[in-house]
Parts: structure tokens; C-alpha cells; sequence
């Protein structure tokens, strides 16, 4: 069996993309799984390709596990570990956002790993992200 996983694209706009993924658990857990797919966000009304995201919002809730963040890289560039038994609201518009600090490999993806899941966990994580065009 595998986790029980969803992805839901809620906003995928010329400048903004909203997006909510969940995962009832049990016990398989996730391993740098690809959750934000920047090649499979709608291009640019000049049709460019968007090439990477900024985070500026995180919505999020974990029961029984935590789900780490990373930008998918050749070594992976953690972002956020999303705590055991928590939820939680960031805002990181007044600064600008998350904006990758990947190096060699860097794909523009976000990547999501679960730590400590056993089976009935479960996370909902809302992600509102900038998009950027190289």
C-alpha cells in the first residue's frame, strides 16, 4: 500500500499559484516527493515557462507526523519542518518570500518528505507561492 495523497491546484494564475496537498498516512510515508511541479504550471501570457516559485504564505496542520520542505536540488535545500501535532500560519510576504537557495541541480520543484508517520497520520499543507520566469 502507499499513503493516501492529494494535490490541488486552487489558484495557477500569470503571477500566483495556490496549491493544497494532503496525505492520510499509513505508515509508508513520503520521501522527497515532488509536490510542487513548476514545468506543470501554466506558462506566462508571453508564454514563458515558469522556471521556480517564491514562497509567501504556508497554511499547514500535522497529526501524529512532521513534513519537511526542501527546493529539489542535487542536494536538496531545506525549507520548513512543519511540526508534530501542530498547525500554523506563515507569512513571509513582508519580506519578500522563501525564494530558493538551491545550488548545483536546482529543478525549481519543492519536494516533501514525512518524518516519524505511522499509519492514520495526516498533514494538509497550503502553499501560496510567486512564480518566476527566467
Amino acid at each position: 500500500m502507499a499513503d493516501a495523497v492529494t494535490s490541488q491546484t486552487i489558484v495557477d494564475g500569470e503571477k500566483t499559484v495556490v496549491q493544497k496537498f494532503t496525505n492520510i498516512s499509513d505508515g509508508t510515508g513520503e520521501s522527497a516527493v515532488v509536490k510542487v511541479d513548476v514545468s506543470a504550471l501554466a506558462a506566462s501570457q508571453l508564454g514563458k515557462t515558469c522556471t521556480g516559485v517564491t514562497i509567501e504564505k504556508i497554511w499547514w496542520q500535522c497529526i501524529g507526523m512532521k513534513t519537511r520542505l526542501f527546493f529539489d536540488a542535487t542536494s536538496d535545500a531545506f525549507i520548513i519542518e512543519l511540526g508534530e501535532n501542530q498547525s500554523g500560519y506563515h507569512d513571509y510576504s513582508g519580506f519578500g518570500g522563501l525564494s530558493n537557495n538551491a545550488g548545483s541541480g536546482k529543478t525549481g520543484d519543492i519536494v516533501f518528505t514525512t518524518v516519524g508517520h505511522t499509519s492514520g497520520d495526516t498533514y494538509t499543507v497550503t502553499l501560496q507561492m510567486r512564480k518566476n520566469y527566467d
